[in-house]
Formats: C-alpha cells, structure tokens, sequence
C-alpha cells in the first residue's frame, strides 16, 4: 500500500513550527505517524504546498500531516477501511462525545457534512478518485472526573470530566490541541485502556498481581506498570505509579513523585519534585519542588525550582524560571478562550486551563500568567516592577530582550521561520 501525505502549512501558535515537528507523547508528531501506518505501508509520497498529485492507480492512504491518531483508532479504521473496498474518507458524528467536547473547539480543519465532520484522512483501493463515502469510527468516550471544584468558588460545574477515547484522533490546529493529544487522548486514554483489559482479561490481571507479589509492590508500582529504561538512577525513596513509561539514562532524586507520566530520555528529577498525568521530553531538567499536572514539556527544556505548571503546554529549548505559577481557573467563571487555528481567540469549551509557552523562551522568576495565555517563540521575558503578572498573549514583538543591552547574544531561533509564511499565524 502507498502512502500519500498531505503537508498542513499553517504554524501553531506561539511555537512558530507546523504540527509535525511538535511532539506529541514525546514524539515529533510526524513519527507518530510513519510508525503507526508502517505495518500497513511500503512506499509513501509527501506532496508540498502546491505540488499535483500524479495519477496513482494502486491501494493507497492519504493523510495530512497535522493529524493525531493513535494505533486502535487506526487499526479500526484500516480494517474497515480495506473490508469494504471502496474509498473512504474518515468521519465523525456531530453527537460523538469526544470529538465533541475536545477535537471540535478550536479547530479549523474539519469539513461539515450534514450531522458528521470530515477530517483529512482517506483510503482508496485503487488510487485516489473524487468521491469518498464518510468512514465513522466511534472513538467510544468514557466520562471520566479529573478536577472537583466547589460551588462556593462560583459556579455549579462541581466536578469536572474527560470524554476520554478508548481509540483517539484530531487534528491539531491549536496548542490547546497538543494539551487534549497528550492528556485526554493520551495519558487518560491509556489509563482507561488499562483498566479496561484489567477488568476484562483475567489473565492479565493474574499476571500483574502476581509481578507485583513476587517483587513486593503495590500493584500500580510493580514494573508491569512502571516501565523503566536502561542506565537510570533511581532513589529507593521516590515514589512512582504507573502506567508510566521512563526512558534511558533517567535520574530521579529522593522524595520525587511520579504518577500515571511519561518521562523521556535524560530526564533528571530532583529532590521533591512532583510529576503527576504529565509528558516530559528528552533532556528535560526539573529542579527540586518543581511541579507538573497534566502539562506537556517538550525536549531540552528546564523548569526551576518552586514553579507549578497546571494543565500547560511548553515548547522545546526553553527555560522557566523559579517560583512562578500558570493559573488554570478564571476567578470569575467567564468562559475561558484560546487561539484557534487561524490566530483569533475562540471558546476553548475548558473550564480549567493552563498557558503555553513556545520554542527557546527565557523566562523570569516569580511570574504569574493567566490562563489560557500565550508566550510566542524566542521571547525573553524579565520579571519586573511594570510586568510580573502575564494577562495577556505575549508575542515576539514584545520581547525584553529587544530592549536589553546585550540583546545580540539571545540567538533567534524559531520566529523567523513563520515570517514568510504567509499561512501562519
């Protein structure tokens, strides 16, 4: 089977980069891709901006490039897809709760068809034609409660849920995207996966119980739900629960705290430092009390010591600095509103959600930042008398460094590569 990828030339916002170089689970969303479609693929073709597609007269798969899938999404869409024999376009039902409450808002690439939506992925049996029939796969949402907020604090929402996916894909048009990838569709998917099979696979919950009576653990810390890479260091005192995932070459100091999280490669922890439902890339440094709940932190980047990140997204190369706090909860329960696929503010439909910072972004000390507030790529931001409090999107223009007698040695890396581009935000 071929497979023909479609590029998606729109820049997220604040990154500066398209959706398939950010990571998604801690990796480049296009390797996603090319590994999940590898056992059904042998050749691909990535058409660019502009470029026809020559006439292909063989079994193909046509995607683009900003979408998230996960392998039983794609498992159920492929054996439907190759049962019928006929093209299929993938397809969602308006009423689909997950589809719904988390891929809907923000984006900008459905089509609408009636009472379903139209993503960006097809399959043809004999090359690509003009006609597809709307292929639904039900991404089968468990209401799941995350957050209980209490109705003295304004409002009747109470507690707080997930339509979490049993198979998951969207298209990233938003950063809010890459939070609902990771989390929802991700971390929170994987732990309802789990408890599905433990509930209905008898041998397998035999197997886990007995691991971890063999090893004299609790259950959810036995390494059939922790699973550890090669050369890590890990203190006897550090508390970690799975399912986790942790790379290679990982050091985790005493008193650390590691729950349902996927840490990369060369991640150090430090001593009390809390990581809870979250993603954190290769190469990341986390002081001692740093803490992240359900927060993405891509590669390469530090968080200081004392600084709470609450339902974030942080962008690769960069550094936060100490004591400062991403709020995730509007004091008085106005709708909280996001950028969208196309730069303009829209319903984020989260009651509760946190900031996001770009690529190589310095960020000072003892800041607070709103929520749903943006940090464009490549900006430096001092704390100071007349800036310590963030209520608003910061962009590149806004930069302290540009004031800053040494402004030439903060090395530009991500914001001029949106500049031509006329589609970007």
């Amino acid at each position: 089977m071929m497979k023909i990828i479609l590029q998606a030339q729109n820049h997220i916002m604040p990154f500066c980069e398209p959706a398939r170089e950010l990571r998604i689970q801690n990796k480049p969303l296009w390797l996603n891709q090319r590994d999940l479609l590898t056992p059904f693929v042998t050749h691909e073709l990535e058409l660019k901006k502009g470029e026809r597609l020559q006439p292909v007269r063989e079994e193909a798969i046509v995607y683009r490039d900003n979408l998230f899938f996960d392998q039983p999404y794609i498992e159920a869409f492929m054996e439907k897809a190759t049962k019928g024999k006929k093209p299929v376009r993938a397809a969602f039902h308006a009423n689909d709760l997950a589809f719904r409450e988390h891929a809907l808002p923000l984006s900008t690439s459905y089509t609408p068809a009636g009472s379903l939506y139209l993503a960006d992925l097809w399959y043809y049996p004999k090359g690509p034609v003009a006609d597809a029939e709307p292929l639904v796969i039900d991404m089968q949402a468990k209401e799941i409660g995350y957050y209980h907020i209490p109705t003295y604090m304004g409002d009747k929402s109470g507690d707080l849920i997930f339509q979490v996916p049993l198979r998951s894909m969207l298209a990233i048009d938003s950063w809010v995207h890459i939070f609902i990838a990771d989390m929802v569709f991700g971390q929170f998917a994987r732990g309802v996966r789990f408890e599905k099979r433990l509930n209905e696979d008898i041998a397998f919950k035999l197997k886990i119980i007995g691991k971890a009576i063999y090893e004299g653990r609790q259950v959810l810390e036995c390494s059939e739900l922790v699973k550890i890479g090669t050369g890590c260091i890990i203190d006897p005192s550090a508390v970690i629960h799975g399912p986790t995932i942790i790379g290679n070459n990982v050091t985790i100091n005493a008193g650390a705290v590691i729950d349902n999280s996927i840490i990369g490669n060369h991640v150090n922890v430090s001593q009390g430092a809390q990581v809870m439902l979250s993603v954190v890339g290769d190469g990341t440094f986390l002081p001692f009390r740093a803490s992240l709940f359900m927060t993405t932190v891509m590669e390469d980047s530090m968080v200081a010591q004392n600084t709470c990140l609450q339902m974030c997204v942080i962008g690769k190369k960069t550094f936060i600095g100490a004591g400062s706090t991403w709020t995730d909860y509007n004091l008085i329960p106005a709708p909280i509103r996001a950028r969208d696929g196309n730069g303009k503010l829209g319903i984020s439909n989260r009651p509760v959600l946190g900031g996001c910072v770009g690529n190589n972004c310095r960020i000072g000390s003892g800041m607070i930042i709103y929520p749903a507030r943006t940090i464009e790529s490549d900006v430096v931001l001092a704390a100071s008398k007349e800036r310590r409090i963030i209520d608003r999107d910061i962009s590149f223009e806004d930069s302290d460094h540009h004031n800053l007698k040494f402004s030439e040695l903060h090395q530009v890396q991500y914001h001029e590569q949106a500049k031509g581009n006329s589609e970007s935000w």
